[in-house]
């Protein structure tokens, strides 16, 4: 396990006014290099062979346009963490920004462990968004005393409407999702889609069985300020998913025919810009606070910078209740939380995630706290 004091002596060798912000290309790559490039930093995208053309042409940096000012080409994303790599990353002073699709396409042992390259944020809980590790997000969610879904641990205990997450068998980082009502109606469309060959008997065995909670989708995207000690809301959206959207925008007739040739799939494709009612604000920010306390001491240091609580709003016995049922434990996949107000509300005007992480990282070099807010 590479240890904070390797981080703070890589970072010391670093000449800080030359920092470099590094992102995978590909999730919200753009939305990071974008704020960076706005506080004055040096932007890197290390790109797959093949996907890189988003970022070594379109939005290259060039004649006073763009946003990419340099490219490093892997033949495979998880080739990240090969020493030539890591060598030309540390060269470029670089600060690497955690997404989703570094957790995706590399290792977490080999991140965790040999990755030599300072993370903005805690490399270590990543993995907890998981479901199959310890002390992984619902733990934490239980431990802060924030309502979610009741889990069944077996089929058989099946007594209300639940949506049953099993990773696919072709894509494992994706979950093909599906709905049951009771351990009969659980068990005749898993068999067909393990027929169908979409998962596996073996991925059913480690699927998660959670109520599904009839409610407004939003997923509140959090920002934790360590140098300030002070949670802020960045915004709060929802998601587009695939064929679900589709499917959902015909009348219920042409539905029930559409879904005899196929079946709904909740892949995410993208997401939409939300605003929640002023009266729900203060449970939201109480939501991020409780879980920010809680990570502090299950998993220290705790939360680093950006973060997202995603869930529904049910309505029950007269009242409004937020309901989690996912955690990100890095920085959203909606450049989209700029459009709505929160930010604004605190800053005059709305700041995009990759503004405020480099907003982080630029006062933590003035303050000489780098090593507070890497790992």
């Amino acid at each position: 396990m590479i240890t904070q004091k390797e981080i703070k002596k890589i970072l010391s060798e670093y000449d800080q006014s030359e920092i470099t912000i590094g992102v995978l290309g590909g999730h919200s790559a753009l939305d990071v290099c974008r704020g960076a490039k706005k506080l004055g930093f040096r932007t890197l995208a290390v790109c797959q062979k093949g996907r890189e053309k988003t970022y070594a042409k379109y939005y290259k940096s060039r004649d006073g346009k763009g946003i990419i000012d340099e490219i490093v080409l892997v033949d495979k994303f998880k080739d990240i963490v090969k020493k030539d790599v890591q060598e030309k990353l540390r060269k470029l002073n670089t600060i690497f920004i955690h997404n989703r699709y570094f957790w995706v396409y590399c290792d977490f042992n080999q991140i965790e462990e040999d990755f030599k390259v300072p993370i903005y944020g805690t490399r270590s809980m990543l993995k907890l968004e998981e479901r199959d590790v310890p002390k992984n997000q619902y733990y934490l969610l239980e431990k802060s005393g924030i309502r979610l879904p009741k889990i069944f641990k077996k089929p058989q205990d099946i007594d209300r409407l639940v949506i049953v997450k099993v990773n696919e068998a072709h894509r494992g980082y994706e979950r093909a999702f599906f709905f049951a009502t009771d351990h009969d109606s659980y068990k005749k469309k898993s068999e067909e889609l393990i027929k169908a060959k979409t998962i596996t008997k073996e991925a059913l065995k480690d699927a998660v069985i959670e109520e599904f909670i009839v409610g407004a989708q939003v997923n509140f995207n959090y920002f934790y300020s360590v140098l300030d000690d002070e949670l802020e809301l960045m915004g709060t959206d929802t998601r587009r998913q695939t064929n679900l959207d589709g499917l959902i925008r015909l009348p219920a007739d042409q539905q029930l025919e559409v879904l005899k040739h196929m079946e709904p799939k909740i892949i995410e494709t993208g997401h939409i810009a939300v605003t929640t009612k002023e009266s729900i604000i203060e449970k939201i920010y109480d939501l991020g606070e409780k879980f920010v306390k809680t990570c502090k001491k299950e998993c220290s240091p705790g939360i680093i910078g950006p973060f997202a609580l995603q869930g529904a709003i049910a309505a029950e016995k007269g009242r409004e209740e937020p309901v989690i049922f996912d955690v990100s434990m890095r920085i959203p996949g909606s450049p989209g939380t700029a459009s709505t107000p929160y930010s604004g509300y605190l800053y005059g005007d709305s700041v995009s995630y990759g503004e405020r992480i480099a907003m982080e990282i630029k006062k933590a070099i003035e303050l000489n706290k780098l090593d507070l807010i890497c790992t």
